[in-house]
């Protein structure tokens, strides 16, 4: 199923095809080969609906493209989920959309960077942290991240989710 026309948001684009982000993207990097960047992706979530004892969130996951030092890019896709029981729950629902949202799009951008991309830094930010309620999660999500292949960011060093996602929960 090609999803590469599914639509993401942009505070500077309006809603645009996932394909056109990768453009994007890739115009970005290009405008300085040199600078050292980082791709980050990140999902955060807020409850929409209780139900007795499941309840609706509303996912959002941002791709973040951040050039040190010199500012980024983002874009960002919202979706709902039914059926989410507790923190552990949501947590993981969080990182998985966080996991197949990387597989899926990292693969297009490098097609897209046709093997000639700047040097970036891929990073997955996942909302759990040493305090609070989900300091007990962090080895599970860290591993579920570290076990596909990517680097695991959690608070205070993941802004993509704690901060750029959250913002448009």
């Amino acid at each position: 199923m090609d999803t590469s026309n599914d639509l993401l948001n942009s505070i500077t684009h309006g809603e645009i095809k996932i394909k056109e982000s990768i453009q994007l993207i890739k115009k970005f990097l290009e405008e300085r080969p040199t600078a050292e960047y980082s791709l980050v992706i990140g999902t955060d979530s807020h409850e929409r609906g209780n139900n007795g004892d499941s309840r609706s969130i509303n996912l959002v996951t941002a791709v973040l493209v951040h050039r040190r030092g010199f500012g980024g890019k983002y874009f960002w896709k919202r979706r709902n989920m039914l059926d989410i029981h507790n923190l552990r729950e949501k947590i993981y629902a969080e990182t998985l959309e966080s996991l197949n949202f990387a597989l899926f799009f990292v693969p297009l951008l490098r097609k897209e960077l046709n093997g000639d991309s700047p040097l970036y830094n891929l990073e997955i930010h996942i909302d759990v942290g040493e305090h609070g309620d989900t300091r007990d999660m962090i080895k599970e999500v860290v591993g579920m991240v570290t076990g596909s292949g990517f680097v695991a960011k959690t608070k205070p060093q993941a802004y993509g989710a704690s901060y750029v996602a959250d913002k448009h929960t």
